[in-house]
This record gives structure tokens, C-alpha cells and sequence, in this order.
């Protein structure tokens, strides 16, 4: 049999993907656009081996198109050139865009006008949110869909075709025990990918009885399993599930169960994951209550990726503790959105003439930077002036909280300035 079982239980069409009824269902958006031949550009994110390259060879298989893949990561701009060269050569091609948040701007720029005259149908696949880590201009030219988790029973559908179809399954007898079927399901969290590497390398190091069939049992199904599946995730919850519950947890002050969070994904050996969230967790819930937890937190994740594991659970061990057991405030991240809430109603109003740059040629003539006021020149550093634009001159965006010292001496000194203003 050529090569392993999850490529070659890639499905050839629509109707055998595995879950994902709301985008490939009866009725449903990707099944009607293969049905009307009104192919669009997409990007399908979701936790690994849940279906991405799937969905986009059944789409390639259903469609008759050609069918190339480019990861993003290691494939090279003259991959992408070739590509290219090959869609207008044959009218068009599925180019199945792997790991597409790691898209570097050269090769993005060659992408774009290809999205644009219709030469490539891209799939984009990615684990991170598109709406994060994708650019706007590549957002702007495809459609965004959202894969959901397959169920245990979608891995327990999959894994009885991989033992019946003999043409893209197993082309001999195989017996799998029913405990070791639920068992598979439930320990692979989702992540059919696995679970297919998982039953190929127990059927393929188990040997044939008297009968000639390959018997399985839950055993030998526990000894071929990775790991980390098992312990991810045993309850079933998803891996976006887990860092949730860690931010929700330290957010909370609840240490004892941001480190039982944290336990999950050390265990599972995913550091980035881990080290992205505490970050964001320490500028977003800790925030100016304790500023110095961010830098605790900046200096030990980057000395954790250094080192990697087992060593740099302890790294984060004290960083979680830190977060969990800090200050709260998110007074930063309400006055931004603020900020942004008001721009995006008002748009980009006209910056005071004092505030503008007056160092290029004719800035003088057109009133620029003439009247502003140093404030450096000024008795506390400080002078009464208008520095918002007009519509809004008088927004206030930061509200500071009273839970750290540090965001209470800010406190002090807006309302210092506040009552300057009124003077």
C-alpha cells in the first residue's frame, strides 16, 4: 500500500469528507459553490488534522481542477512562480496554501494579483485566527469559514471506512475491539490525523493470526497512540478550549487552576501556544496594575523557547503564578478600544495645524507647527494646548484603576492634569 493511511483516506470529493456538514452539507456554502462550478478563494482555520487539506482535495477532486500545495513555511517564492506559470498554462488551478499566517510579504505581493484575475483558487490553511495573523489585503480577497471539531463519533465513521475500503483503507482483514474504537475516538481530541497515524501504526506492527487477521485490541491501541493526545485533552475539550480556560483561570486569581491549565498544555509540548497566551494575558489582564509582570513574563517565555522542554515548565510555572496571583486591570485595552470605536465613527478628522510636522519645505507657508508650544519649556513639563482634533477635543478614553500602585501614580497624575486644564 503507498504511503499512509490519513493521505490516502484524503477524500476525492465532497460526500466523503468527514464532518464539516455546515460548510460541505446539503445545501451548505462550499457543496453549492463545487455544484455551480463558482469556485471562490477561501481560508479554513482550525486546530490540526481536522479536515483543511481534506475539504481542499475533495473541492480539487470534485472540480477536476488541478491540485498543488505550497506550505508557506518552507516552500520557496520559485515554488510559487512555477505555480503560477502552471495556472495560466491550464486555465487555472486549487493551490492548497498550508500554514498561510506565515506568508511572507514577497510572496504575498506575487499571490495577490493571482487571487485577483481568478488564474488560482487559493485554499489557505491555518491553525491561527485569519482575522490575527492573516494581512487584510489577503483577507480582503477570500472568504473565511471556520472548521468545527470533529465529534467522536465523526473519528469512529472514519476509522470503520479505513477498515472497509480496501481501495484507500486496509486491503486485508483487520479487527478492531470495540473498547479500542472508543478509545482511539476519544483520546485523539478531535485530531483525525492522529487518529489514522495512530491505527496504521497498530495495525501495521501487529501480526496476522492463523486466520490471517489483524486483531486490535485496546492494548495495543494504548501503545500506539502518541502521548500527548492522550493527555491534552482527555475530557474531549478543544485545544482553543484549554488556553481559554488558562486565561479565564489567572484572569480570575484562581492559581491552583491557571497551573492545571498550564499542566495540560506542558504536557502536551506546546510551548508556543503557551508562550503567545501568557503574553497577551500579561499586557491584557494584569496591564498597567503591574507592569512589571509583563516584563517577567517577556524575559522568561523567550528564555523558555531557548531552552525548550522539560526544563521550561518551570519558567512558566513561575509566570503563570505571577499572572494568576497579580493586580488585575485592563484599563489599557478598554481605553484603545475606545479610541478605535471613535475613529472608525468619525474617521480620520483633520490634526491640529500646531501639531503637524514643520519641517519639510512650504510646511510654514501652509500655518504648520507655528503656534505649538514645547512643553519641555514650561514649569512641570507641562502647558495648556489642544492636541485631539476639534470633533473630539474633549474624549477621554483612559479610565485608571485603583488596584496597583503603579496605575494609581497615573491616576494621579491624569487627574493632576485634568484639574490644570480646568484651572
Amino acid at each position: 500500500m503507498p504511503e499512509n493511511l490519513a493521505i490516502r483516506m484524503r477524500p476525492k470529493n465532497i460526500d466523503q469528507v468527514i464532518g464539516q456538514k455546515h460548510l460541505v452539507g446539503e445545501g451548505k456554502i462550499i457543496r453549492r459553490m463545487v455544484e455551480a462550478n463558482r469556485l471562490s478563494s477561501m481560508i479554513l482555520y482550525g486546530p490540526p488534522g481536522i479536515g483543511k487539506t481534506s475539504i481542499a482535495s475533495a473541492i480539487a477532486g470534485t472540480t477536476k481542477f488541478a491540485f498543488r500545495t505550497f506550505n508557506a513555511t518552507v516552500d520557496s517564492k520559485k515554488r510559487l512562480q512555477e505555480i503560477a506559470e502552471e495556472a495560466k498554462f491550464s486555465g487555472g488551478l486549487v493551490l492548497l496554501l498550508d500554514e498561510i499566517h506565515r506568508l511572507d510579504k514577497t510572496k504575498q505581493d506575487f499571490l495577490l494579483p493571482l487571487l485577483e484575475n481568478g488564474l488560482v483558487i487559493m485554499i489557505g490553511a491555518t491553525t491561527e485566527n485569519p482575522f490575527f495573523s492573516v494581512t487584510p489585503a489577503i483577507r480582503s480577497r477570500v472568504q473565511i469559514f471556520e472548521l468545527e471539531p470533529l465529534t467522536n463519533d465523526d473519528i469512529k465513521q472514519a476509522i470503520q471506512t479505513a477498515l472497509t475500503d480496501t481501495e484507500r483503507g486496509f486491503d486485508f482483514p483487520v479487527q478492531l475491539d470495540d473498547d479500542a474504537l472508543d478509545f482511539i475516538a476519544t483520546s485523539t481530541n478531535g485530531d483525525l490525523r492522529s487518529a489514522f497515524n495512530s491505527l496504521d501504526l497498530a495495525v501495521l506492527s501487529t501480526k496476522e493470526d492463523t486466520e490471517g487477521v489483524r486483531h486490535i485490541s485496546l492494548d495495543i491501541m494504548e501503545n500506539s497512540l502518541q502521548k500527548s493526545y492522550i493527555t491534552m485533552d482527555k475530557d474531549g475539550d478543544g485545544h482553543y478550549d484549554v488556553l481559554s480556560a488558562l486565561q479565564k483561570s489567572i484572569r480570575g486569581s484562581d492559581v491552583n487552576a491557571s497551573l492545571h491549565y498550564a499542566a495540560r498544555l506542558i504536557e502536551a509540548g506546546d510551548l508556543p501556544s503557551l508562550a503567545r497566551r501568557l503574553t497577551v494575558i500579561a499586557y491584557e489582564d494584569i496591564g498597567l496594575a503591574n507592569p512589571d509582570a509583563q516584563i517577567h513574563t517577556v524575559t522568561a517565555l523567550e528564555a523558555a523557547q531557548k531552552i525548550g522542554f522539560p526544563e521550561a515548565r518551570i519558567l512558566i510555572a513561575n509566570i503563570v503564578i505571577d499572572l494568576a496571583l497579580s493586580p488585575k486591570s485592563n484599563s489599557a485595552i478598554v481605553a484603545i478600544d475606545k479610541a478605535l470605536s471613535d475613529l472608525r465613527q468619525n474617521g480620520n478628522l483633520p490634526i491640529p495645524r500646531h501639531l503637524r510636522d514643520g519641517h519639510y519645505a512650504g510646511s510654514k507657508e501652509l500655518g504648520n507647527a507655528q503656534d505649538y508650544k514645547y512643553p519641555h519649556n514650561y514649569p512641570g513639563n507641562w502647558v495648556q494646548q489642544d492636541y485631539l482634533p476639534e470633533k473630539i477635543k474633549n474624549a477621554d478614553y483612559f479610565t485608571p484603576n485603583e488596584n496597583g500602585k503603579y496605575e494609581r501614580a497615573l491616576g494621579m497624575t491624569k487627574n493632576k492634569i485634568e484639574q490644570l486644564k480646568n484651572h
